[in-house]
């Protein structure tokens, strides 16, 4: 194991992005964890670790709210330990988990017995949801630490599905921690998969949970919200429907974010990928992606989530609607997202604050998502020069596979940097280096 405290660390010649959205070439020192001070040229003291950056662009650790890491339960789709490889790998440095594993995450032990194997495993900081079901609303404000509560209004089976107007009443009524929804309306789901029960292709899954189930479940989470004044985060928000729902309805209070996969695939994706391309709340059409896009551009849209959610390549081979929902997403989210802002399409301070800034804020993540002296040292180095494909062969997920196979992407890490420690160096990762547990204020 590491010694409590990080080693002193200089970071050479990078382009650095500050919090103002410039970018410029600067050193950064950082001594226990903490990041000390920038300046244009600064002096290593003796024994500092030296990173040079020159020709490298330095950003905030990337904070992913929204991955399914599979631990306790479901270790073969995926554990804390490969998913937070993962992490490193992607310039992920901290993530948000949430409560659908074995057992379910919706009491203290459950969220102890998490954070004891985070801590034992993971190279990246770790914080997780707990889950609301119709019997522990008793508990949902009482357990700690954790970011939020999580409800599955739909796609869900079991206790975690919450989808009676009555319960979610009481939830949204008790308490004032953040909220986060899964919208989709499990009764129009259920209805849709009769209707189109003789459908056994996997497009069929974009037209049984369809746009507007994931709509009316956004409106009644925004009614309850607004009910109650309670603090609300729509996850995976997918449809061109519900950002026009929150331009014209969005209380200071409400958040939502999108996935890098709702905003560059589309329906069209079954075709060329099959069943890995099935996911819940289901890709969209292409106007979607546009809307979406636009709701993102212009500040409906919050941040940047990439509901990680792996299963083996066999669990993805069986027949639709056999086939799990659910891709990976860690390794590929800041590439991805770093490539639009190569091309033109948003700005890399847009991405920054999508992708650090704007989540540490909303979660009240304290000394995270930006570069500034007294903020953790959570750093990831990227090349925005190299383009290089999305290879089966190099990913370190479990699973094995990425629904972005093939496509050529800049923006990949060179350096991960967690609490001062380097992570993943050049392509190694340094699998003895572990994370913290969030702090949410």
């Amino acid at each position: 194991m590491l010694p409590t405290d990080a080693p002193d660390l200089l970071i050479q010649g990078g382009r650095v992005c500050l919090p103002d959205g410039s970018c410029r070439t600067m050193d950064i020192q950082i001594n226990q964890g903490k990041i000390i001070q920038l300046a244009e040229t600064l002096e290593p003291e003796p024994g500092t670790t030296l990173i040079s950056a020159q020709g490298l662009t330095v950003l905030p650790g990337v904070i992913d709210p929204q991955v399914h890491f599979r631990e306790p339960g479901l270790e073969h789709k995926e554990d804390l330990h490969t998913a937070s490889c993962a992490c490193a790998k992607g310039g992920v440095t901290s993530f948000l988990e949430m409560p659908n594993t074995r057992p379910l995450t919706t009491d203290q032990g459950a969220l102890d017995d998490k954070l004891k194997r985070a801590a034992a495993k993971c190279l990246v900081n770790y914080g997780f949801f707990i889950g609301a079901t119709k019997d522990n609303l008793d508990v949902l404000n009482q357990v700690n630490p954790t970011c939020g509560i999580k409800i599955f209004m739909g796609s869900m089976h079991g206790p975690l599905l919450v989808d009676e107007e009555p319960i979610l009443d009481q939830i949204f009524s008790r308490g004032d921690r953040l909220i986060a929804v899964h919208a989709e309306d499990q009764g129009r789901i259920l209805e849709r998969r009769k209707q189109f029960s003789d459908r056994q292709d996997v497009a069929a899954h974009s037209v049984i949970q369809d746009a507007q189930a994931a709509l009316n479940a956004s409106q009644l989470a925004l009614k309850l919200s607004k009910k109650y004044q309670r603090r609300l985060h729509i996850l995976h928000l997918s449809t061109g429907l519900e950002v026009e729902l929150l331009r014209q309805d969005k209380p200071a209070w409400v958040t939502a974010e999108v996935t890098p996969q709702h905003l560059l695939l589309n329906q069209e994706a079954y075709r060329d990928i099959g069943s890995l391309a099935q996911m819940n709340p289901p890709l969209r059409t292409a106007e979607d992606n546009h809307l979406l896009w636009q709701g993102l551009l212009d500040g409906v849209l919050d941040f940047i989530a990439t509901d990680h959610a792996p299963h083996t390549l066999e669990e993805k081979a069986q027949p639709y609607p056999q086939s799990p929902s659910g891709m990976p997403g860690v390794e590929t989210s800041l590439p991805l997202m770093l490539t639009q802002s190569q091309a033109g399409r948003c700005s890399l301070a847009q991405v920054v604050r999508w992708m650090s800034t704007a989540v540490a804020e909303a979660y009240k993540i304290p000394d995270k998502g930006a570069i500034s002296p007294g903020y953790d040292a959570d750093l990831v180095i990227v090349d925005l020069q190299t383009y290089r494909p999305v290879l089966r062969q190099e990913l370190v997920s479990k699973c094995g596979w990425s629904p972005f196979e093939g496509w050529r992407l800049t923006g990949w890490p060179v350096y991960t940097v967690v609490g001062g420690h380097i992570a993943y160096d050049r392509g190694e990762l340094k699998t003895q280096v572990r994370g913290k547990s969030l702090t949410f204020l």
